[in-house]
């Protein structure tokens, strides 16, 4: 029989789970305690039948079990519980996982440099990180991690299977992958130290750059003006076309999907979130700079574009200012809140929807591109240009006055869009988007 002093020790347990204070942030930003507000949950006394049950399992446990377990263990396991059956993206974080989840927006952490989610009860690759022991590998987006160093990871928390690929840098780790439906097989790769660069830029070819977002850090609104100013000066003028390139970008932070966008628009809307506690209803809109100096855009997304980056691609399409082109994207539309708790733990809470400036909510949907372009390799043919008259001897030259173009004078230095179908296909439109524009 469940004596009562036990009853109310348990019950003040739960109370202070359950009552934590909720306020709403972008993932993955820190929310200090506040006071909780005063919804009918709140007010709703708690369900002693349950409590009883749960402490009556609890001592069962205790008393049955093959082994010795202790009261810490038993409770922290029933949160991670009452957790990971909210949703696939709220999480109970540790010391340790709070910690990398702090050092991974700030750009550096260790591990694989991979970005996973849940599907079907697997762990499921949302995108390898550019530049890191994953993408080396191979290791692509839609790919299921069936096993971790041969143990499989059915039924497992995301939070177990990320500290189980975490651990020390040089130590290698087995993967077992499932693609497409396909044969397992397996993968192995050395963790390290993941130090990852958000935004990279070059110019494609004169007057067209490109900017690649990894993920959105703190900093990456920053970096990508930054970005635009150098691409502009490195051109020597105006731009007349730019890609933005968010394919296998897992997301990150929303103030900083909010401050990209907001250079590439001059007025409107750009994103605004719902959810049930105060201060959720957020709205962020443009100002009227322009970094971008309103040259033609595309932006390419991916079935790994999740979160930040649909909300980026979600406003410029929805706004006019962009052509999206790709695949699908991953349809991850919720904020996630970090709220600190004692000794050094913290809950990743699921606290709000967010939703396009036309009221859009992608989430379990994604954005749809205005053109699809699925990627394919792109293999260069054997050059067998015959001669042209420049080669003869004793031509006549030009009377425009150009040089001379003998066989071979084209040939040019590798290129990005050179192997990259997709990121060709967006270069091709951003230059007939400028001929039909006359510019």
């Amino acid at each position: 029989m469940l004596h009562s002093p036990r009853l109310t020790q348990l019950a003040l347990t739960i109370a202070l789970v359950v009552g934590a204070p909720l306020a709403i942030a972008a993932e993955p930003a820190v929310v200090k305690p506040a006071a909780a507000p005063a919804t009918e949950a709140a007010k709703a006394p708690l369900p002693l039948e349950e409590l009883r049950t749960f402490a009556e399992v609890m001592d069962r446990i205790k008393a049955a079990y093959v082994e010795p377990v202790d009261d810490k263990t038993l409770l922290e396991n029933a949160i991670k519980g009452m957790l990971s059956n909210l949703d696939p993206h709220s999480a109970y974080l540790g010391p340790e996982d709070f910690q990398e989840l702090q050092e991974s927006t700030s750009g550096e952490f260790g591990g694989l440099g991979i970005e996973v989610g849940q599907e079907d009860g697997f762990i499921k690759v949302v995108s390898p990180i550019d530049d890191t022991p994953a993408s080396r590998a191979g290791i692509q987006a839609g790919d299921l991690i069936v096993k971790i160093n041969g143990a499989p990871t059915r039924g497992q928390t995301m939070t177990e299977a990320v500290d189980k690929m975490r651990g020390k840098v040089g130590e290698k780790i087995t993967l077992t992958l499932v693609r497409d439906g396909g044969t397992p097989f397996d993968v192995t790769l050395a963790r390290a130290v993941i130090q990852v660069k958000s935004v990279k830029s070059q110019l494609l070819e004169n007057d067209y750059g490109y900017i690649r977002i990894t993920q959105f850090q703190v900093k990456t609104g920053e970096e990508v003006g930054k970005a635009l100013a150098k691409l502009r000066k490195d051109n020597g003028k105006k731009l007349r076309g730019i890609v933005l390139d968010l394919r296998n970008n897992p997301g990150g932070v929303l103030q900083s999907a909010v401050e990209v966008a907001d250079h590439f628009l001059t007025k409107g809307l750009i994103v605004y979130t719902k959810g049930r506690i105060a201060n959720s209803e957020l709205r962020f809109s443009a100002d009227p700079a322009d970094a971008s100096e309103g040259v033609p855009l595309v932006v390419l997304i991916n079935g790994g574009s999740a979160s930040a980056s649909e909300i980026v691609a979600g406003a410029l399409q929805d706004q006019k200012r962009a052509v999206l082109m790709g695949t699908d994207s991953f349809g991850k539309g919720s904020v996630q809140t970090v709220l600190p708790l004692a000794n050094d733990r913290a809950l990743k809470l699921t606290t709000a929807l967010y939703f396009t400036p036309n009221g859009r909510s992608i989430q379990a949907q994604g954005i749809v591109p205005d053109i699809e372009v699925r990627p394919a390799k792109l293999t260069a043919e054997v050059d067998t240009e015959n001669f042209k008259e420049a080669d003869l001897q004793g031509h006549l030259g030009n009377g425009n006055g150009g040089a001379d173009r003998p066989t071979g004078s084209s040939k040019r230095k590798e290129r990005p869009q050179d192997d990259d179908f997709q990121l060709s296909q967006a270069l091709s439109l951003l230059k007939g988007l400028n001929i039909t524009k006359g510019n």
